[in-house]
């Protein structure tokens, strides 16, 4: 399946019987746009729905878990695809480094109205790529390279919190992030050496923020 038919918001409604009805399927939930009242607030889930044909227009929305990739070779030129270049920032102790990784998240179906009123259909552009990487970039640069060879358990939860947090108000959730590869990086950016993960809880607590 391609990137872009896994996303959020999806294009196509199964409308039955002349309009009259809206098929919703498993794993995925339906909002309406009302031509008198605009977005309506209410959220229907899988199942048969009753709708006013030519006035109201229904809008599906994939409710299930998504994957996000960061990984080299990424075409950056999909913008709404699901996924990023590797993320280059530099940590505490001044090491450049190259992230790569996974975020798991899907809609807040009860915020799926607002999501489409205030995002629209572009909310990877907008919002996911943008925030990810500017996030992620964040949490590293506060960080030793010490800190990321074993404390990696602790990474991936301080940066499922801060994205969550920032994504709070935009009808998207994290349910995890999964760093896969970390590289420090010589002068020319190009990978110098890889930093191996431990599961085990770091000695050294990270910085609160």
């Amino acid at each position: 399946m391609a990137d872009f038919d896994k996303l959020v918001v999806g294009f196509l409604v199964d409308e039955v019987v002349g309009g009259f009805f809206v098929s919703v399927p498993p794993g995925h939930v339906a909002c309406i746009y009302d031509r008198g009242a605009g977005v309506l607030p209410r959220v229907w889930g899988p199942g048969l729905h009753l709708k006013l044909p030519f006035w109201q227009v229904a809008k599906l929305f994939n409710a299930q878990i998504l994957e996000y990739t960061i990984r080299k070779g990424f075409d950056i030129n999909q913008k709404e695809a699901l996924g990023d270049e590797p993320i280059t920032t530099v940590t505490q102790d001044g090491h450049p480094i190259s992230v790569e990784g996974s975020l798991l998240f899907k809609i807040d179906k009860a915020n799926a109205p607002e999501l489409w009123e205030n995002i629209g259909d572009n909310f990877v552009s907008k919002v996911v790529r943008p925030f990810a990487r500017s996030r992620i970039a964040n949490i590293f640069t506060q960080i030793t390279a010490d800190q990321i060879r074993s404390s990696r358990t602790q990474v991936e939860e301080a940066l499922k919190q801060e994205l969550n947090r920032l994504f709070d108000d935009k009808g998207l959730i994290v349910e995890g992030v999964l760093l896969s590869e970390v590289k420090i990086l010589d002068q020319s950016n190009q990978p110098q050496k890889e930093i191996i993960f431990e599961n085990s809880p770091s000695s050294t607590p990270l910085p609160t923020h």
